[in-house]
């Protein structure tokens, strides 16, 4: 028997997604989101139209918002699913989502008010942090339905003065709560260095903070796709979501092949559509650019297809949306860490060992991208300085961070030498 998802966005319905007899998705706008002159689509990859759109062109979309590999398991399992159907996933944790996207049974109102919310003691937070490798994204528990993309253990939380919550009934949250990553020493001061140290050389960045709940260590990551807004002067604030998809799912490609030797997004593809689609172009490969080199000088080799973002922002541009290149994310230096892949999750110029990287690949890259080469290159050795200047002003006394500042610090210098020869 067919099931069908209302799918909102931003709280208003923009179409249903069916799960037929055979088990295949199908997804469909509303006639009424048809017909709505603001109307804009879901995803770069889902343009507007009455056709339905097959499995194939719409799971990596909707597939794209669910968590994946062990994790995905692991939920399967405790709400009693098949890890595989994204219908039932969406059904079941579907109601805080990245982006501005709630899933409701077909017919159910969405919750009149979305500002329930169950604050949590340390304690409590850190027995949270504990459970979450075997109930990731707290699944099955009563009133609680998120989901955030990823194979890595996380939480969304709300934030207010200073106070953490946990979000209910698909209430909006404002950050994301990342524990260690088990079996790998010092994640949390890892990431922190690295997205601090992007900031710092002006890289548009979402911010984060270290924090300890009952000893449990962790990162607590602003959410970009969120904003505090004021009814009027004066009035309270409240949470309003902002759309956001990934580069994956804006290309229509699902997270098993995230990776460009899997199929996933190369730089050139990433280029092309920022080229495509940003309301300011210029300035978005200019981001795009700097993000590629800061991500190869500090030695992240899993920056993927998911995670590059663009934003939707309604209201900007009379009947339309303005598309940018989100800030960055989930920037870590994964060489620190011998038993990860020494491969990169995307080519430059041609090659996926950063060791072997030289003035030439980012000329290839260059090429690739529709940019000039001297541009690039110079961009390679400021971004490499820039690092190399702010490195001792964010390095926090940790033993960890210490050693990977050292890490970026020899990749930077090297680079740097390497580059000089090219002029």
């Amino acid at each position: 028997m067919a099931r069908t998802l209302d799918v909102y966005l931003h709280r208003h319905l923009s179409g249903q997604l069916v799960q037929d007899d055979d088990g295949h998705l199908r997804f469909t706008y509303a006639e009424s989101w048809l017909g709505d002159p603001a109307a804009i689509p879901l995803s770069n990859s889902l343009p507007l139209r009455k056709e339905a759109f097959s499995r194939n062109e719409c799971r990596g979309f909707f597939g794209g918002i669910l968590p994946e590999a062990g994790k995905r398991e692991v939920i399967a399992k405790n709400l009693g699913i098949s890890p595989r159907n994204d219908f039932a996933m969406l059904e079941q944790i579907g109601g805080e989502c990245a982006g501005a996207v709630t899933f409701m049974p077909a017919g159910a109102r969405l919750p009149e008010r979305e500002d329930d919310y169950r604050s949590v003691t340390d304690k409590e937070l850190a027995d949270i942090l504990k459970m979450l490798p075997r109930r990731p994204l707290m699944a099955g528990e009563d009133g609680i339905r998120l989901s955030l993309a990823g194979a890595q253990d996380k939480i969304a939380v709300s934030v207010s003065n200073g106070r953490i919550f946990i979000p209910l009934g698909g209430a909006p949250s404002t950050h994301i709560l990342k524990p260690a990553i088990a079996h790998f020493e010092g994640t949390v001061f890892n990431e922190a260095l690295c997205m601090n140290l992007a900031r710092a050389i002006g890289l548009p960045t979402a911010t984060v903070q270290l924090g300890k709940a009952d000893e449990v260590e962790y990162l607590l990551v602003e959410r970009y796709d969120r904003k505090m807004v004021q009814m009027f002067p004066g009035g309270p604030h409240h949470t309003e979501r902002l759309h956001q998809e990934d580069f994956c799912q804006a290309l229509g490609i699902i997270s098993e092949h995230k990776y460009q030797n899997e199929g996933g997004p190369s730089l050139k593809q990433c280029f092309d559509l920022v080229r495509e689609v940003s309301a300011v172009p210029v300035i978005d490969l200019q981001n795009l650019l700097n993000a590629a080199i800061l991500n190869f000088l500090i030695g992240n080799h899993d920056a993927h297809g998911k995670n590059f973002s663009l934003t939707y922002h309604t209201g900007t541009v009379p009947g339309g949306v303005e598309k940018r290149l989100a800030p960055m994310y989930d920037i870590l230096c994964t060489v620190y860490y011998p038993e990860l892949a020494a491969k990169m999750a995307m080519k430059i110029g041609g090659e996926y060992d950063s060791r072997k990287i030289c003035p030439q690949h980012f000329e290839r890259l260059a090429e690739e991208a529709g940019l000039a080469k001297p541009m690039v290159k110079r961009r390679v050795s400021d971004v490499a300085e820039s690092i190399l200047a702010k490195l001792p002003e964010v390095t926090m006394e940790h033993p960890i961070a210490l050693d990977i500042a050292k890490l970026i610090q020899g990749r930077c210098e090297r680079t740097l030498t390497e580059f000089k020869k090219s002029f």
